[in-house]
């Protein structure tokens, strides 16, 4: 009984998410940095949770508007409101040094406390930004390319986690990281790259090229999928070296069955920016 309520409600969350997703995806512009504000506070939350557990207690109150900022401020850049990121980036550090001044007493770790919420708002809100980046690449003309080329990474991952799955289920016996995450295999590993490489190589022919007038020459299709599963797995790690660390399963319920943001959006903290950076060093224009 417990099980079939937890599968209604993963499916109502998923049939309610990804429709928003897509949406936002295709749109951009303020909506869709208003979304990744809305995932980057909550995860910046979410974190704060969980080095709260460890003795370690963030700067929420200014911590997780910070975060939710670095999407929004992204839009803010592209569209000529904010055109000196640097020096908001310094007022940032000096509003963060100025309240662990005059909140935090010796005694209350205020070292641990800066870095902390330092490492949040990097962690949840500026990684989230590269999808905003993605959607409104310097290349990108219309929409729909701007979607495709935003989810490119996002379905390789997700691709990704599940050649992991099948891989491990079907061929795994040695542990990869036991002492963090006990469930995932050197097998799974493999696979996960292996999945990931196919679906670069697909996207980047059946759907990169024909939808966005854009593409990777095939190798660096295979190299891009290699990495991003490299990227995702890592990411996937960390987190759960977090929550171990913790002494939680999930960072929270903000999607119910399906666990919270962080754990959601793990191997994606990862994936962006290693996708932006290789796709705007590689991509092309493709032949019409």
């Amino acid at each position: 009984m417990g099980g079939g309520s937890a599968l209604g409600r993963r499916v109502l969350v998923a049939a309610i998410g990804i429709p928003i997703a897509l949406a936002a995806g295709y749109v951009g512009d303020l909506v869709l940095a208003a979304m990744l504000a809305v995932l980057a506070g909550v995860g910046a939350w979410e974190l704060f949770r969980l080095s709260n557990a460890t003795g370690t207690r963030a700067l929420e109150a200014i911590g997780i508007p910070l975060a939710a900022l670095m999407p929004l401020g992204t839009h803010a850049v592209r569209i000529g409101w904010l055109d000196a990121p640097l020096a908001a980036a310094g007022a940032v550090f000096v509003a963060l040094m100025g309240v662990t001044l005059w909140s935090r007493s010796q005694a209350e770790k205020p070292l641990g406390a800066l870095a902390v919420t330092a490492f949040g708002v990097l962690y949840t809100g500026a990684t989230l930004a590269y999808a905003y980046a993605l959607r409104h690449h310097r290349f990108v003309v219309e929409p729909l390319a701007g979607a495709v080329l935003l989810f490119f990474p996002i379905i390789l991952t997700w691709v990704s986690d599940t050649a992991a799955y099948f891989a491990g289920r079907a061929f795994g016996k040695r542990k990869l990281m036991p002492a963090v995450s006990p469930g995932k295999t050197v097998a799974g590993a493999v696979g996960a790259v292996a999945g990931s490489m196919a679906g670069a190589w697909l996207y980047n022919d059946l759907v990169l090229q024909p939808f966005a007038q854009l593409a990777l020459a095939p190798w660096t299709a295979l190299i891009f999928g290699a990495v991003v599963s490299g990227a995702g797995q890592v990411g996937d790690l960390v987190e759960s070296l977090f929550k171990r660390e913790a002494g939680v399963k999930d960072s929270s319920s903000f999607f119910g069955a399906h666990g919270g943001v962080l754990d959601r959006l793990d191997s994606l903290y990862f994936v962006l920016p290693v996708a932006y950076l290789i796709l705007s060093r590689l991509l092309l224009a493709a032949p019409r």
